[in-house]
């Protein structure tokens, strides 16, 4: 598996060439970020060399458009998300995810027929590019409570929207965080199916019970109670070898950028060490 990052937990990083030169001399392989806005930057040719130079590759984009509200905002974003596929095929970015808030302001029905169009859409899209899109089912419990009607945050539930979506580069992002608020076990990944998981997340969670567990409050990979070598151990008997990338939301602290960076390396050894 390739050790990854996200900018969330890193704190104030000035540019993506220091997010990706960073990255290189903790030990990452991988970055998610923008691919569209790192050649609008940097220029095709740079933004290439930059990553070649430093050995790291694009993990996953997030996905441009606001497919949760009205159509008019979805279809102002569908040319964006064009833009973004055409930057990520150039730089053999091959992932692109977005998260499944649970609960919504809209009724359940209704907002799950119109996302499930949009969905649908956005994976053809991506698909003509020869990019998968990966779906991140959200377990934390104050958020199913956060608007009006419940909608999803379980994994079967979620397995079976992305059934109906009928895409075939449509799958899962698996975040050890959600993972954890679901009260899933480590071993019932072993049900998943290689092909099903796009993208991981991996993060920590106080001692807490899970249903207080917030979802801007996570800890560094083996700084908490998630069997996270287990959850890598479970990833990688089913086939996973691709990117597993740090996402930690938290409240802001003091600590510089760099040292940021040696703390996620420090985790990333720890729980990667059983392996």
């Amino acid at each position: 598996m390739i050790r990854g990052l996200t900018k969330a937990g890193l704190g104030n990083i000035e540019s993506d060439e220091q997010y990706i030169t960073y990255a290189a001399q903790y030990g990452f392989g991988a970055v998610d970020l923008n691919p569209l806005s790192f050649v609008q930057t940097y220029g095709i040719g740079q933004a290439q060399h930059l990553l070649e130079s430093n050995q790291v590759i694009i993990g996953s984009a997030d996905l441009p458009v606001e497919w949760r509200m009205a159509d008019e905002q979805f279809r102002e974003g569908l040319p964006n998300l064009v833009a973004m596929a055409e930057a990520s095929a150039a730089l053999n970015v091959n992932k692109c995810c977005t998260y499944i808030l649970p609960s919504t302001d809209q009724p359940a029905a209704t907002f799950m027929a119109a996302a499930t169009k949009r969905l649908k859409l956005c994976a053809d899209i991506l698909d003509a590019y020869g990019i998968r899109l990966g779906l991140e089912f959200v377990g934390c419990h104050h958020l199913r409570t956060q608007w009006k009607n419940p909608f999803l945050w379980r994994l079967d539930d979620t397995l079976d929207w992305i059934h109906t979506i009928h895409a075939p580069n449509v799958g899962l992002l698996v975040d050890s965080y959600h993972w954890h608020t679901n009260g899933l076990e480590m071993n019932e990944l072993l049900k998943l199916k290689r092909e099903q998981v796009v993208h991981v997340h991996i993060n920590d969670a106080y001692d807490l019970p899970i249903e207080e567990l917030k979802d801007g409050e996570r800890l560094y990979p083996g700084e908490g109670v998630i069997d996270l070598s287990g959850f890598l151990k479970n990833l990688k008997t089913i086939g996973y070898n691709d990117v597993v990338a740090q996402e930690v939301l938290a409240p802001a602290s003091e600590l510089d950028v760099e040292t940021r960076f040696a703390k996620s390396k420090a985790g990333f050894d720890r729980v990667f060490a059983p392996l």
